[in-house]
């Protein structure tokens, strides 16, 4: 049965809530996590690929019981208790004390996830085991979220997150993070296990939250079709009415003018005055960086919608990308359009949007 609730992410800035003469130490305390759950990540990655390493040493003799199962539940067990357990109570055992345990309990359930679904690529060679780095996001439990409220002094939302109090910066909410935030006060969607990142001295709230589908009433018999091509990002047609979303004048032309613009900055940074070394020498970088990545988002993000939108007005239950398999392959051959038109994002983007709508999308 088709699940009637979807999973959304929303990256949400928070900022330690406390005088300044105690951010340090809830800043030592969250660094603190982070390298605990770096290096329980990697101990659990490795010991969950010997586990299953061990029915390929052929040199063992036919006596060695080699089943990954709890021995009291099966007699060809080789473990003294869950599968799950053991990566569990070596990392509790070695971290206690320095992380709560709730945070490594939910880093083991997600990386034995994770390495499930991709255990037959590891043995095929087709995928590298994973490797977790230092600035890994650090797993938060809903328990470990309380007295979540909206202030109208702060003009924020306030909750304490591993007894650290916090308070949400959105700036200029140009999305719907603060309405989501509204409903979820409300409980009219529910929180999920999220993770905290910390990167160049702020926090991010990778906050998880589950939907009810959207019910537009659709009907599966009718069935919108759009293709991706260069003239137009999209072309969609349904109920003998077609539409041009976007063109390459206002797409490709603008992404071709940032990337000369960052060529020149970068060829410019060798005669910038300096004065502060190399900060100084690089400012006009540093204003540009990332601006073609968040231009592309946007405008990916927004053909998307306008696509979701369209077939939500026609009343189309189903939506078809035609010839996508072609696309992508003609991309790749072509150095020049597999640079500047992202195919792959913007189909990422519609099957998101097209889930949460209730749209059934097939992939030609």
């Amino acid at each position: 049965m088709e699940k009637s609730t979807i999973t959304l992410t929303r990256k949400i800035q928070l900022v330690i809530d406390v005088p300044s003469d105690d951010k340090s130490q809830m800043w030592e305390k969250l660094y603190r996590y982070q390298n605990r759950c770096f290096r329980a990540a990697n101990l659990i990655v490795s010991h969950l690929y010997l586990q299953e390493m061990i029915k390929d040493f052929f040199y063992l003799t036919e006596k060695i019981q080699y089943k990954l199962a709890d021995e009291k539940k099966d007699e060809m067990g080789i473990f003294d208790r869950s599968k799950t357990n053991t990566t569990a109570r070596l990392v509790f055992d070695k971290f206690k004390g320095e992380i709560p345990t709730d945070i490594l309990g939910c880093l083991n359930n997600t990386i034995q996830s994770t390495f499930s679904k991709n255990k037959a690529d590891y043995w095929q060679g087709s995928k590298s085991l994973m490797n977790f780095k230092k600035d890994i996001p650090i797993p938060l439990p809903v328990k470990c979220i309380s007295k979540m409220k909206y202030n109208p002094e702060k003009k924020a939302f306030c909750f304490n997150m591993f007894a650290i109090p916090v308070k949400t910066y959105l700036g200029r909410d140009f999305s719907d993070k603060h309405l989501v935030l509204e409903r979820l006060l409300r409980e009219e969607i529910k929180l999920c296990n999220s993770q905290v990142q910390l990167k160049d001295g702020k926090i991010f709230w990778l906050a998880v939250f589950e939907f009810e589908k959207e019910n537009h009433g659709l009907k599966p018999e009718i069935i919108a079709e759009a293709y991706l091509s260069l003239e137009h990002p999209i072309v969609v047609k349904a109920n003998n009415v077609r539409m041009n979303i976007g063109s390459k004048e206002e797409f490709l032309y603008r992404r071709l003018a940032i990337q000369a613009s960052n060529k020149r900055i970068r060829a410019g940074v060798a005669y910038s005055r300096s004065g502060n070394g190399t900060k100084r020498k690089q400012k006009a970088m540093h204003k540009t960086e990332n601006l073609e990545n968040r231009f592309v988002s946007h405008h990916l993000h927004l053909y998307s919608r306008m696509l979701i939108d369209f077939c939500i007005r026609q009343q189309a239950g189903t939506l078809i990308l035609k010839d996508q398999e072609d696309k992508i392959g003609i991309a790749k051959e072509q150095e020049f359009v597999l640079r500047n038109w992202s195919y792959y994002e913007l189909q990422t983007k519609i099957k998101y949007k097209a889930e949460k709508a209730g749209i059934e999308l097939i992939i030609g």
